[in-house]
Protein backbone atom coordinates (compact mmCIF):
# COMPACT_ATOMS: atom_id res chain seq x y z
CA UNK A 1 0.00 0.00 0.00
CA UNK A 2 1.40 3.44 -0.93
CA UNK A 3 1.50 6.35 1.52
CA UNK A 4 -1.17 8.07 -0.58
CA UNK A 5 -3.49 5.03 -0.37
CA UNK A 6 -2.92 4.79 3.38
CA UNK A 7 -3.74 8.45 3.81
CA UNK A 8 -6.95 8.04 1.84
CA UNK A 9 -8.04 5.35 4.26
CA UNK A 10 -7.37 7.51 7.36
CA UNK A 11 -10.46 8.98 9.05
CA UNK A 12 -11.24 12.46 7.85
CA UNK A 13 -10.60 15.31 10.30
CA UNK A 14 -12.11 18.76 10.72
CA UNK A 15 -9.11 20.32 8.95
CA UNK A 16 -9.64 17.98 5.97
CA UNK A 17 -13.26 19.07 5.66
CA UNK A 18 -12.28 22.71 6.04
CA UNK A 19 -9.65 22.41 3.30
CA UNK A 20 -12.08 20.65 0.93
CA UNK A 21 -14.85 23.22 1.55
CA UNK A 22 -12.51 26.23 1.47
CA UNK A 23 -13.60 27.49 4.90
CA UNK A 24 -12.10 27.74 8.38
CA UNK A 25 -12.04 24.90 10.88
CA UNK A 26 -14.29 26.99 13.14
CA UNK A 27 -16.88 27.25 10.37
CA UNK A 28 -16.88 23.46 9.94
CA UNK A 29 -17.29 23.01 13.70
CA UNK A 30 -20.18 25.46 13.75
CA UNK A 31 -21.95 23.60 10.93
CA UNK A 32 -21.38 20.13 12.41
CA UNK A 33 -22.34 21.07 15.97
CA UNK A 34 -24.89 23.80 15.26
CA UNK A 35 -23.09 26.22 17.55
CA UNK A 36 -23.59 29.38 15.49
CA UNK A 37 -25.40 30.51 12.33
CA UNK A 38 -23.50 29.98 9.09
CA UNK A 39 -24.40 31.34 5.68
CA UNK A 40 -26.41 28.99 3.48
CA UNK A 41 -23.67 28.94 0.84
CA UNK A 42 -20.95 27.93 3.33
CA UNK A 43 -23.20 25.41 5.05
CA UNK A 44 -23.85 23.61 1.76
CA UNK A 45 -20.12 23.54 0.94
CA UNK A 46 -19.31 22.07 4.34
CA UNK A 47 -22.09 19.48 4.12
CA UNK A 48 -20.89 18.44 0.68
CA UNK A 49 -17.32 18.08 1.95
CA UNK A 50 -18.52 16.08 4.96
CA UNK A 51 -20.43 13.68 2.69
CA UNK A 52 -17.58 13.38 0.19
CA UNK A 53 -14.91 12.66 2.82
CA UNK A 54 -17.13 10.53 5.03
CA UNK A 55 -16.34 12.68 8.05
CA UNK A 56 -17.74 11.44 11.36
CA UNK A 57 -17.69 13.78 14.39
CA UNK A 58 -15.87 12.47 17.44
CA UNK A 59 -18.87 12.24 19.76
CA UNK A 60 -16.80 11.26 22.78
CA UNK A 61 -14.46 14.21 22.38
CA UNK A 62 -17.39 16.56 21.91
CA UNK A 63 -19.17 15.23 24.99
CA UNK A 64 -16.07 15.45 27.14
CA UNK A 65 -15.54 19.03 26.02
CA UNK A 66 -19.07 19.76 27.24
CA UNK A 67 -18.47 17.96 30.52
CA UNK A 68 -20.32 14.83 29.39
CA UNK A 69 -19.19 11.35 28.42
CA UNK A 70 -22.30 10.21 26.54
CA UNK A 71 -22.40 7.16 28.81
CA UNK A 72 -25.22 5.97 31.08
CA UNK A 73 -24.69 3.26 33.68
CA UNK A 74 -27.35 0.60 34.24
CA UNK A 75 -26.70 -1.20 37.52
CA UNK A 76 -28.65 -4.40 38.25
CA UNK A 77 -28.31 -7.20 40.83
CA UNK A 78 -27.81 -10.17 38.47
CA UNK A 79 -27.38 -10.15 34.71
CA UNK A 80 -27.99 -13.89 34.42
CA UNK A 81 -31.52 -13.43 35.80
CA UNK A 82 -33.57 -13.12 32.61
CA UNK A 83 -35.74 -10.27 33.90
CA UNK A 84 -32.69 -8.02 34.23
CA UNK A 85 -31.10 -9.03 30.94
CA UNK A 86 -34.39 -8.35 29.14
CA UNK A 87 -34.68 -5.01 30.97
CA UNK A 88 -31.12 -4.11 29.94
CA UNK A 89 -31.95 -4.71 26.29
CA UNK A 90 -34.91 -2.31 26.56
CA UNK A 91 -32.86 0.36 28.35
CA UNK A 92 -30.07 0.15 25.74
CA UNK A 93 -32.56 0.53 22.90
CA UNK A 94 -34.22 3.58 24.44
CA UNK A 95 -30.96 5.25 25.41
CA UNK A 96 -29.66 4.83 21.85
CA UNK A 97 -32.55 6.97 20.63
CA UNK A 98 -31.16 9.83 22.73
CA UNK A 99 -27.60 9.25 21.55
CA UNK A 100 -26.37 7.62 24.76
CA UNK A 101 -24.37 4.43 25.21
CA UNK A 102 -25.27 2.19 28.15
CA UNK A 103 -22.65 0.46 30.29
CA UNK A 104 -24.14 -2.41 32.33
CA UNK A 105 -22.76 -3.68 35.62
CA UNK A 106 -24.07 -6.06 38.27
CA UNK A 107 -23.83 -5.94 42.05
CA UNK A 108 -24.95 -9.45 43.11
CA UNK A 109 -27.07 -7.55 45.62
CA UNK A 110 -23.93 -6.62 47.57
CA UNK A 111 -24.44 -3.43 49.54
CA UNK A 112 -20.88 -2.16 49.23
CA UNK A 113 -20.83 -2.83 45.50
CA UNK A 114 -24.09 -0.93 45.07
CA UNK A 115 -22.68 2.01 47.02
CA UNK A 116 -19.45 1.94 45.04
CA UNK A 117 -21.22 2.10 41.68
CA UNK A 118 -23.22 5.21 42.55
CA UNK A 119 -20.39 7.23 44.06
CA UNK A 120 -19.60 10.50 42.36
CA UNK A 121 -15.84 10.05 42.39
CA UNK A 122 -13.34 8.04 40.42
CA UNK A 123 -14.59 5.76 37.65
CA UNK A 124 -18.25 6.50 38.37
CA UNK A 125 -17.67 10.08 37.17
CA UNK A 126 -17.30 8.65 33.66
CA UNK A 127 -21.07 8.25 33.57
CA UNK A 128 -23.43 11.12 32.92
CA UNK A 129 -26.06 9.37 35.02
CA UNK A 130 -27.01 6.06 36.63
CA UNK A 131 -30.11 3.87 36.47
CA UNK A 132 -29.98 1.67 39.56
CA UNK A 133 -31.95 -1.42 40.52
CA UNK A 134 -30.73 -1.99 44.06
CA UNK A 135 -31.37 -4.83 46.46
CA UNK A 136 -29.45 -3.81 49.56
CA UNK A 137 -29.20 -0.03 49.71
CA UNK A 138 -31.14 1.99 52.25
CA UNK A 139 -31.84 5.70 52.10
CA UNK A 140 -28.81 6.73 54.13
CA UNK A 141 -26.56 4.83 51.69
CA UNK A 142 -27.50 7.14 48.83
CA UNK A 143 -25.21 10.12 48.15
CA UNK A 144 -26.51 13.68 48.28
CA UNK A 145 -28.37 14.39 45.08
CA UNK A 146 -26.01 15.72 42.39
CA UNK A 147 -27.96 17.42 39.58
CA UNK A 148 -24.98 17.12 37.23
CA UNK A 149 -24.99 13.29 37.49
CA UNK A 150 -28.57 12.17 38.12
CA UNK A 151 -29.67 8.85 39.54
CA UNK A 152 -32.93 7.06 38.66
CA UNK A 153 -34.05 4.26 40.97
CA UNK A 154 -35.86 1.12 39.80
CA UNK A 155 -37.81 -1.25 41.98
CA UNK A 156 -39.12 -0.52 45.44
CA UNK A 157 -39.22 2.89 47.01
CA UNK A 158 -36.15 3.45 49.16
CA UNK A 159 -36.23 7.25 49.57
CA UNK A 160 -38.67 9.98 50.46
CA UNK A 161 -37.65 12.43 47.77
CA UNK A 162 -34.96 13.87 45.53
CA UNK A 163 -34.60 10.90 43.22
CA UNK A 164 -36.74 9.72 40.34
CA UNK A 165 -38.25 6.30 40.93
CA UNK A 166 -39.85 3.87 38.45
CA UNK A 167 -41.73 0.77 39.65
CA UNK A 168 -44.88 -1.30 39.40
CA UNK A 169 -47.48 -1.69 42.14
CA UNK A 170 -46.21 -4.96 43.59
CA UNK A 171 -48.99 -5.20 46.15
CA UNK A 172 -51.72 -4.93 43.51
CA UNK A 173 -49.89 -7.28 41.13
CA UNK A 174 -49.41 -9.99 43.77
CA UNK A 175 -53.03 -9.58 44.85
CA UNK A 176 -54.14 -10.06 41.22
CA UNK A 177 -52.04 -13.22 40.89
CA UNK A 178 -53.50 -14.69 44.08
CA UNK A 179 -57.06 -13.71 43.14
CA UNK A 180 -56.65 -15.54 39.84
CA UNK A 181 -55.90 -18.73 41.76
CA UNK A 182 -59.04 -18.23 43.84
CA UNK A 183 -61.01 -17.52 40.66
CA UNK A 184 -60.13 -20.96 39.27
CA UNK A 185 -61.34 -22.63 42.46
CA UNK A 186 -58.17 -23.03 44.50
CA UNK A 187 -58.50 -22.43 48.24
CA UNK A 188 -55.20 -23.55 49.79
CA UNK A 189 -52.61 -21.33 48.16
CA UNK A 190 -48.92 -21.25 49.09
CA UNK A 191 -46.46 -18.43 48.38
CA UNK A 192 -42.75 -18.91 47.67
CA UNK A 193 -40.31 -16.02 47.97
CA UNK A 194 -41.01 -13.94 51.07
CA UNK A 195 -37.96 -12.08 52.40
CA UNK A 196 -38.75 -10.85 55.92
CA UNK A 197 -35.68 -8.70 56.44
CA UNK A 198 -34.62 -5.09 55.86
CA UNK A 199 -33.64 -5.33 52.20
CA UNK A 200 -36.49 -7.61 51.11
CA UNK A 201 -38.89 -4.80 50.23
CA UNK A 202 -40.06 -6.19 46.90
CA UNK A 203 -40.85 -9.61 48.38
CA UNK A 204 -42.57 -8.06 51.38
CA UNK A 205 -44.90 -6.07 49.12
CA UNK A 206 -45.78 -9.23 47.18
CA UNK A 207 -46.52 -10.97 50.45
CA UNK A 208 -48.77 -8.08 51.41
CA UNK A 209 -50.72 -8.46 48.17
CA UNK A 210 -50.98 -12.21 48.76
CA UNK A 211 -52.44 -11.59 52.22
CA UNK A 212 -54.81 -8.88 51.00
CA UNK A 213 -56.31 -11.26 48.45
CA UNK A 214 -57.08 -13.74 51.22
CA UNK A 215 -58.56 -11.08 53.45
CA UNK A 216 -60.83 -9.63 50.76
CA UNK A 217 -62.10 -13.09 49.74
CA UNK A 218 -62.61 -14.12 53.35
CA UNK A 219 -60.24 -17.08 52.97
CA UNK A 220 -58.17 -17.93 56.08
CA UNK A 221 -54.40 -17.61 55.69
CA UNK A 222 -52.12 -20.46 56.71
CA UNK A 223 -48.89 -18.52 57.25
CA UNK A 224 -46.88 -21.73 57.29
CA UNK A 225 -47.58 -21.89 53.54
CA UNK A 226 -45.59 -18.67 53.02
CA UNK A 227 -42.09 -19.97 52.29
CA UNK A 228 -39.19 -17.49 52.60
CA UNK A 229 -36.32 -17.62 50.13
CA UNK A 230 -33.02 -15.77 50.26
CA UNK A 231 -32.64 -15.84 46.46
CA UNK A 232 -35.00 -16.08 43.49
CA UNK A 233 -33.33 -18.86 41.48
CA UNK A 234 -34.50 -22.17 39.99
CA UNK A 235 -33.15 -24.16 42.94
CA UNK A 236 -34.97 -21.96 45.45
CA UNK A 237 -38.29 -22.82 43.83
CA UNK A 238 -37.46 -26.50 43.47
CA UNK A 239 -36.40 -26.89 47.12
CA UNK A 240 -39.35 -24.91 48.48
CA UNK A 241 -41.82 -26.96 46.43
CA UNK A 242 -40.33 -30.18 47.76
CA UNK A 243 -40.94 -28.94 51.31
CA UNK A 244 -44.54 -28.16 50.43
CA UNK A 245 -45.05 -31.63 48.93
CA UNK A 246 -43.69 -33.25 52.09
CA UNK A 247 -45.95 -31.43 54.53
CA UNK A 248 -47.68 -33.68 57.04
CA UNK A 249 -51.00 -31.97 56.34
CA UNK A 250 -50.62 -32.38 52.60
CA UNK A 251 -49.53 -30.00 49.83
CA UNK A 252 -51.39 -26.86 48.74
CA UNK A 253 -53.57 -26.85 45.64
CA UNK A 254 -51.86 -23.76 44.17
CA UNK A 255 -48.63 -21.78 44.50
CA UNK A 256 -47.86 -18.11 43.86
CA UNK A 257 -44.13 -17.74 43.13
CA UNK A 258 -42.42 -14.36 43.50
CA UNK A 259 -40.58 -14.68 40.19
CA UNK A 260 -40.61 -16.95 37.15
CA UNK A 261 -37.36 -18.72 38.03
CA UNK A 262 -38.87 -19.86 41.32
CA UNK A 263 -41.99 -20.96 39.46
CA UNK A 264 -40.04 -22.96 36.87
CA UNK A 265 -38.05 -24.67 39.63
CA UNK A 266 -41.28 -25.46 41.47
CA UNK A 267 -42.88 -26.94 38.35
CA UNK A 268 -39.83 -29.11 37.78
CA UNK A 269 -40.20 -30.58 41.26
CA UNK A 270 -43.92 -31.16 40.77
CA UNK A 271 -43.50 -32.94 37.44
CA UNK A 272 -40.65 -35.14 38.64
CA UNK A 273 -42.83 -36.25 41.57
CA UNK A 274 -45.79 -37.13 39.39
CA UNK A 275 -47.87 -34.10 40.37
CA UNK A 276 -50.04 -32.75 37.56
CA UNK A 277 -49.87 -29.03 36.75
CA UNK A 278 -52.39 -27.46 36.95
CA UNK A 279 -54.86 -30.25 37.72
CA UNK A 280 -53.31 -31.08 41.10
CA UNK A 281 -51.40 -27.87 41.82
CA UNK A 282 -51.67 -24.64 39.83
CA UNK A 283 -48.65 -22.31 39.59
CA UNK A 284 -48.32 -18.56 38.97
CA UNK A 285 -45.01 -16.75 38.47
CA UNK A 286 -43.91 -13.14 38.22
CA UNK A 287 -41.86 -11.29 35.51
CA UNK A 288 -43.00 -12.97 32.26
CA UNK A 289 -39.55 -14.05 31.15
CA UNK A 290 -39.30 -15.62 27.70
CA UNK A 291 -38.55 -19.12 29.01
CA UNK A 292 -41.91 -19.26 30.79
CA UNK A 293 -43.77 -18.88 27.51
CA UNK A 294 -42.14 -22.05 26.13
CA UNK A 295 -42.32 -24.15 29.27
CA UNK A 296 -44.56 -27.22 29.32
CA UNK A 297 -46.97 -26.29 30.75
CA UNK A 298 -46.55 -22.64 29.77
CA UNK A 299 -46.40 -20.34 32.79
CA UNK A 300 -49.14 -18.03 34.02
CA UNK A 301 -47.37 -14.93 35.27
CA UNK A 302 -47.44 -11.24 36.11
CA UNK A 303 -45.86 -9.26 33.26
CA UNK A 304 -44.43 -5.87 34.23
CA UNK A 305 -44.22 -3.49 31.27
CA UNK A 306 -40.43 -3.61 30.89
CA UNK A 307 -40.50 -1.40 27.82
CA UNK A 308 -42.30 1.29 29.82
CA UNK A 309 -39.89 0.91 32.74
CA UNK A 310 -36.93 1.37 30.39
CA UNK A 311 -38.58 4.26 28.55
CA UNK A 312 -39.47 6.20 31.70
CA UNK A 313 -36.12 5.56 33.39
CA UNK A 314 -34.12 6.79 30.40
CA UNK A 315 -36.43 9.74 29.77
CA UNK A 316 -36.22 10.86 33.40
CA UNK A 317 -32.44 10.60 33.32
CA UNK A 318 -32.22 12.60 30.09
CA UNK A 319 -34.65 15.20 31.47
CA UNK A 320 -32.41 15.66 34.50
CA UNK A 321 -29.33 15.93 32.30
CA UNK A 322 -30.98 18.61 30.19
CA UNK A 323 -32.44 20.56 33.10
CA UNK A 324 -31.14 20.55 36.65
CA UNK A 325 -34.52 22.00 37.65
CA UNK A 326 -36.49 18.95 36.47
CA UNK A 327 -38.72 17.82 39.33
CA UNK A 328 -38.26 14.35 40.80
CA UNK A 329 -41.18 11.99 40.21
CA UNK A 330 -42.43 8.60 41.34
CA UNK A 331 -43.72 6.69 38.31
CA UNK A 332 -45.77 3.50 38.23
CA UNK A 333 -46.00 1.46 35.04
CA UNK A 334 -48.62 -1.03 33.89
CA UNK A 335 -48.58 -4.75 34.46
CA UNK A 336 -50.65 -7.61 33.07
CA UNK A 337 -51.69 -10.99 34.34
CA UNK A 338 -50.85 -13.42 31.53
CA UNK A 339 -52.97 -16.55 31.92
CA UNK A 340 -51.40 -19.71 30.49
CA UNK A 341 -51.45 -23.46 30.94
CA UNK A 342 -49.94 -23.66 34.45
CA UNK A 343 -53.24 -22.47 35.93
CA UNK A 344 -55.90 -23.29 33.34
CA UNK A 345 -54.38 -25.96 31.13
CA UNK A 346 -55.49 -23.89 28.15
CA UNK A 347 -53.91 -21.62 25.56
CA UNK A 348 -52.78 -18.23 26.81
CA UNK A 349 -54.93 -15.18 27.25
CA UNK A 350 -54.18 -11.77 28.71
CA UNK A 351 -56.10 -10.02 31.47
CA UNK A 352 -55.22 -6.37 32.03
CA UNK A 353 -55.19 -5.77 35.76
CA UNK A 354 -53.82 -2.22 35.89
CA UNK A 355 -54.19 0.59 33.41
CA UNK A 356 -52.35 3.87 33.10
CA UNK A 357 -49.03 4.91 34.59
CA UNK A 358 -49.26 7.11 37.66
CA UNK A 359 -46.74 9.86 37.82
CA UNK A 360 -46.13 12.91 39.91
CA UNK A 361 -43.63 14.75 42.05
CA UNK A 362 -42.53 13.43 45.39
CA UNK A 363 -44.60 14.89 48.23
Amino acid sequence: MTDEEGAMKSPARLRDVAARAGVSIRTVSNVVNGYAPVSEEKRKRVEAAVAELGYRPNALARNLKNGRSGLIALVVPELDVPYFSELARAVIARAREFGYTVVVDQTDGDRERERELIQREGDAALFDGVILSALSLSQHDLPPYDPSRPLVLLGERMVDGGYDHVAIDNVAAAKAATEHLFDIGRTRVAAIGDQPYETGETAQLRTRGFLQAHEERGIPVDRSLIIPRRNFHFSDGADAMLKLLNRSDGPPDAVFCYNDLIAIGAIRTLLTHGVRVPKDIAVVGFDDIEAGRYLTPSLTTIAPDRAAIAKLAVERLVARLRSAEAEAAELFVDYQLIIRESTTGEASSTVQRRRGAERGPWE
